[in-house]
This record gives structure tokens, C-alpha cells and sequence, in this order.
């Protein structure tokens, strides 16, 4: 894959007309020159079903007029030797919805589709013949445009209780009023769905790429995210996902060892916005995060109906990408530095623990990945359970094996119980959850609280433990009482009760736990007492001196590391982002930072440090296995070589 790309959306009413009337191919090429576009996702059908060339599998879309408007774009990528993968809508084909209603996916028993009030796309089931129209319109589009890539989008893993499914589970012997069984059976249309459209590219090009796009890679679910030749991972921080979602997306993405691109969009909030736009600065940010996690850059745009492209866009993505263009080459084939790991509990995308966790590394500027139970533990020397991680016995012997050979264990809530014990040696006797919500917590010491020692409000679940051979770190205190009509003080919640302080999070050697759902409190809540009770049991499991990299960035900065052939490649990141209107993450100014400073564990003295791709040399100093040099000035984003 490339690193520049370039997603047209292009879904387009059939109550448009003239549709492709502007296109004119030095408008197309000025635009990709402008972008500095080297691949660009371009449609051959829309979610409203039809498509946007000359076509016997499907209806060509009445505006076009019998224009063959992506040959004509096609024909201009090839003159300019831009890759052009082409986007089939695999799950939507509004045009279809009318005439075969029966198709339709039916997510629950007495769904109806509604025709008349919602303005929307509706589902189709891979299960009905509807299989048989897109493997068509696959088949079509490699035997006359043989692609470099087939996108295919709204593609997943469904509940469905159409009559279709409903017939196929009971001949299965699949019981359709049992939710575990529908959910099996929508896995096993899915892999049937994915077996199918690999099927109909493979039959022309044993080397085309495909994807399906379902939104989000579902950790744990590698059967699933191995059906793809390479992930896009769709991360819109204005866009609802946020600035700390392609961190944690990527983090996991890159241990699956396959390519990957981040893909974010330059409108101002998501997909299908005619006229939004973004700050440079913040399209930029988004580029440098994309290439600091491994991954290659796409960047969002929506074609006009007229098939003209708005030269304004693109020479905002052209702000970005003449950056990649220049820095692309230090991450071709680097391979990820990391200290830690996060052991996802779920299998799915985006669980608070999750969320939580990996906001709380990367403020502290932890190099980790997301893992899953196949993930090999022996790459890291902390692994994290967050808050609900329940591992049957395969995953605790592996786990048991992983601390035998000198590993370290962060368990908090409920993780690594099993029949109201403790699977592992915490320093401490588990004994269920505490009865009262909220509680509250007390470090035993005030290095690291910035509040000093006191009693700190917890939300979320607590659990009680009793202390035996861990150090305890932090105390747990329970209210007077819970909030009910019969008893209930202030606007919010009691305070603590004196004299009920039990432990509350415990430390041993190798392993630590805390004795509340802590991850996913910081999701929900953010609490500033939470992350530091976190980052201090981090500092005893991990101290400075074992990690690889610390720098004394804000919360916001990200740093990361990747080793390419004999040299690291460090880069760090720094955009201020302010919420405007309702939870929409703006980048606007750039607010330098100076004087940043960085420390590296190495074997020995390196022989140069630089910047990239500036080349202005660092100096460093090094002692005791450590190497430490400061970056005078960061502007968005700063790539450092140390040679």
C-alpha cells in the first residue's frame, strides 16, 4: 500500500441529476497533483445502489447519462501512476430496498424496515440472493477495471431473523429463539459472504487487495480481521471517535502483522458533509499520528455530484501530505518499540476499560500495544488486565507461564478472578464486590497525587480485598451509606465514613492490583486521582530507568518508537484540542513547546541524534545505559533519529 491516499466518497441521490457533468480530467489530475495523492478509493456503486460506469450487474446511475465517469477518473490515475482501489457498497443498495424488501437484514425477530419517515440506508442480508447481485457486481468490476484493490464497505457480522436466516439456523440444527446461536449463525454467513467476494476477485487477480469495511478491527476476533488483505482503520477524531482512538486502534492493529492505514477525513465533522472543512494544522496533526503508529495516511473527501473536485480540499490534504511525502521513507518497514501491553478483555472495539487504558498510557507516555489472548506475552515486560478480563484456563497458563519467566501482571475490578478468587498472587485475598458505590480512595503515600493524601471519589464498581503478603499502596473507604430515598445526603453521594478504610490496591514484586474498575472509570469520568494512582503502580512495577523512553511532554503530547534496521526512529506529538459545540475535538493553533526532553534505554552511546526530516544534529549525553538529549522546539510533530 501507499502512504498518501485519498477515500472519494461518492454516494449520490438518484434524484440528482447531470451527475458527472464538470468532470474534467485536468481538473481530476491538478487535484491529485495538489493533494499530493499517490492512491485514491474511487466508486463504482454507492450506498444508493447504483453505479458510476457502463454496467450489465447493475443499473447505471440515471444522471450519468451513459457517462463512464470512473473510467474517465481511472484514466487519469493510470497517466499519473496513482493506485485507484474501487469502492463497492456491499452491505447497502438503497435502489434494491423497494423491490426486494424480503433481502433486507432483520435484526430483530419483529423488525420492520420504515420507508416512509426515515431518510436512511437500509441493510441487506448476505444470507438471500442478495449474495448473488454483489458477487455479480464484484466480478464485474475486476474484469473490467482489474484494480489494485476491491473496498468493500458496511461489511460485518450480523444478527438476522429474516426468513432466510430463520430456515438456514433450523436446518443447521441452530436454535433461532437463542441469542448465542443467531450470533454463531451470522459468523457463519459472514465467512460464507467473505468466501464469496474473494472468490470473485480471486478469479481474475490472485494479487488484488481486499478489505471489508465494518468501522473498527474487533480485538480478539482475529478469524474475522484475517479475511482482509490489510486494514483501513476509520478514525474520524471530529467525527465523533476522538483524538485518542487511532492510538488505540493502531496499537492493537499492528501486532495482527499485517498493512494498515489510518483513515481520517478533512470535513469538519464526518462522512457525507458537502462544504466542511478542517484547520491544516489539525489535518496535518492527524497525517503525523497516523505515520507515528505504523500505519500509512487516508484522508476522507466527498465528491461533488457534477464530478468536479474542489481544489480547495485538496490543497488542504496537500498540506498534509507534503509533509508524509517528505518523512514516509523513516517508517517504511520499522517495526514498533513497546514496554507494554494492554490483554483486551472483549471481543469487540471499543469497551471503557479499553478506552480508559489506553488514555492513561498515553498521557504517560507508555510505549504498548492492545493485545489479544494470542498475542506472545514474552514481547513485554508489563501486560495490563483491565478491569474485566476473565481468562478461561488456556489463557491463565499462559499467563502463569509469562510471570514464571519474569513477567509483570497490572490487574484492577474483576480481572483474573474465578470462582471469588484470585487466579494469581497479588499480595492480597479477593472477596467480591464491595456494596457500596460510590467509594472512595486514599493513597498511603502522596508522591504522585498532585492533591496530596486525602479521600478521592471512585464511580465506578469497588471490590474488597484483604491484604496479605502485597504491599498496599492505596486504601479503599466506604460512605455512610448508598444514595435511597430512605437515606441520602447532599446532591450526589455520602461521604466517606471514618474508620472503614480497607485495602485498596496492592503491589508485590511482579504483580499489582487495584481494587476498582479504574480504566473504565477514567473513560466515563476522567478523574485526574485515577490516572495517578495508576501511573504510580506503574512506576513500582516499571520504574523509569526499565522504560525505554520518558519525556516530559503535557498530557497531550504522544510519543513512540519503532526501530528501522540499525536506527530508532522517535516521534513525538503535540496539537491542543478544545471541544466546540457538542463534543466536537477541534485543532486550530499550534502551540509549540520548547525544550523538550527525552531519555532512551540503550546498549550503548549512539553515534548521532537528529531531526528528520530537517537533519540538525542533538546533542546527547550518556550514562548507566541510558541516553538523554533535548528537542529545543515541537511544533505539531517532530521526528527524531538516533543512530
Amino acid at each position: 500500500m501507499k502512504y498518501r491516499q485519498v477515500h472519494l466518497d461518492f454516494h449520490t441521490s438518484p434524484a440528482i441529476d447531470e451527475v458527472g457533468a464538470d468532470f474534467d480530467p485536468q481538473n481530476f489530475r491538478e487535484a491529485l497533483i495538489a493533494g499530493h495523492v499517490d492512491s485514491i478509493t474511487l466508486f463504482s456503486k454507492c450506498h444508493h445502489g447504483y453505479a458510476f460506469h457502463p454496467s450489465e450487474a447493475n443499473v447505471q446511475h440515471p444522471g450519468l447519462r451513459g457517462f463512464n465517469l470512473l473510467g474517465e477518473q481511472l484514466k487519469v490515475c493510470r497517466e499519473l501512476g496513482v493506485n485507484a482501489p474501487i469502492y463497492i457498497s456491499a452491505g447497502f443498495d438503497e435502489k434494491l430496498v423497494i423491490e426486494r424488501p424480503e433481502w433486507l437484514n432483520k435484526p430483530t425477530p419483529n423488525h420492520a424496515p420504515d420507508f416512509v419517515n426515515d431518510a436512511r440506508y437500509h441493510l441487506f442480508c448476505y444470507n438471500t440472493p442478495y449474495i448473488d447481485v454483489l458477487a455479480a457486481q464484484v466480478e464485474e468490476v475486476m474484469r473490467m477495471f482489474n484494480p489494485t484493490g476491491v473496498f468493500l464497505d458496511i461489511s460485518d457480522v450480523r444478527i438476522c431473523y429474516c426468513s432466510y436466516c430463520v430456515k438456514s439456523m433450523k436446518k443447521l440444527g441452530l436454535d433461532p429463539k437463542n441469542h448465542a446461536d443467531v450470533r454463531r449463525h451470522g459468523e457463519m454467513v459472514y465467512a460464507e459472504y467473505c468466501r464469496r467476494m474473494e472468490e470473485a476477485v480471486r478469479k481474475y487477480n490472485p494479487d488484488t487487495n481486499i478489505f471489508h469495511n465494518a468501522g473498527d478491527i474487533k480485538r480478539g476476533r482475529r478469524d474475522l480481521a484475517l479475511r482482509n488483505t490489510h486494514f483501513e482503520l476509520e478514525s474520524l477524531p471530529t467525527g465523533g471517535w476522538g483524538y485518542d482512538h487511532f492510538p488505540m486502534s493502531a496499537a492493537y492493529t499492528r501486532t495482527l502483522g499485517m498493512d494498515y492505514l489510518g483513515m481520517t477525513g478533512k470535513f469538519h465533522t464526518t462522512w457525507g458533509e458537502f462544504g466542511g472543512f478542517k484547520h491544516p494544522n489539525a489535518l496535518r496533526y492527524e497525517a503525523a499520528l497516523s505515520l507515528a503508529f505504523g500505519a500509512k495516511c487516508s484522508i476522507g473527501d466527498q465528491l461533488h455530484p457534477r464530478g468536479k473536485m474542489n481544489l480547495s480540499t485538496y490543497r488542504l490534504i496537500g498540506s498534509a501530505y507534503s509533509y508524509v511525502e517528505k518523512v514516509e521513507g523513516y517508517y517504511k518497514d520499522a517495526k514498533p518499540v513497546t514496554d507494554i501491553a494492554i490483554l483486551s478483555g472483549v471481543t469487540g472495539s471499543n469497551a471503557d476499560s479499553d478506552v480508559g487504558a489506553n488514555r492513561m498510557l498515553l498521557e504517560g507516555k507508555y510505549l504498548f500495544d492492545i493485545i489479544d489472548g494470542e498475542a506472545e506475552f514474552g514481547n513485554y515486560k508489563l501486560i495490563i488486565l483491565p478491569d474485566s478480563v476473565l481468562p478461561d484456563e488456556t489463557l491463565a497458563e499462559k499467563l502463569r507461564a509469562y510471570l514464571a519467566a519474569g513477567g509483570k501482571l497490572l490487574a484492577s475490578g474483576e480481572s483474573c478472578t474465578r470462582d471469588g478468587d484470585f487466579l494469581f498472587d497479588f499480595g492480597a485475598k479477593f472477596e467480591g464486590m464491595s456494596a457500596y458505590s460510590p467509594t472512595y480512595l486514599r493513597p498511603c503515600s502522596d508522591k504522585g497525587f498532585v492533591n496530596g493524601i486525602t479521600e478521592y471519589v471512585m464511580y465506578g464498581p469497588a471490590y474488597n480485598i484483604t491484604a496479605t503478603t502485597g504491599t498496599v499502596l492505596a486504601e479503599l473507604a466506604e460512605p455512610y451509606f448508598n444514595r435511597t430515598p430512605e437515606h441520602f445526603c447532599s446532591h450526589q453521594h455520602a461521604p466517606d465514613k471514618p474508620g472503614t478504610s480497607r485495602p485498596g490496591a496492592t503491589v508485590t514484586q511482579n504483580t499489582a492490583y487495584i481494587a476498582w474498575k479504574v480504566f473504565a472509570d477514567y473513560a466515563t469520568k476522567g478523574e485526574l486521582h485515577a490516572k495517578e494512582l495508576v501511573l504510580h503502580i506503574l512506576k513500582s512495577l516499571l520504574p523509569d530507568q526499565e522504560r525505554t523512553v520518558t519525556a516530559n511532554l503535557p498530557d497531550r503530547g504522544v510519543v513512540t518508537l519503532y526501530r528501522q534496521g540499525e536506527r530508532d526512529v522517535l516521534t513525538a506529538l503535540f496539537a491542543y484540542t478544545s471541544v466546540r459545540g457538542k463534543g466536537t475535538e477541534i485543532i486550530e493553533d499550534v502551540v509549540p513547546l520548547y525544550n523538550v526532553c527525552f531519555e532512551l534505554k540503550r546498549d550503548k552511546a549512539p553515534a548521532r541524534i537528529y531531526t528528520a526530516p530537517e537533519g540538525e544534529e542533538l546533542a546527547f549525553e550518556y550514562s548507566g545505559g541510558r541516553v538523554k538529549f533535548t528537542l529545543p522546539k515541537l511544533e505539531i510533530s517532530q521526528i527524531i533519529i538516533i543512530e
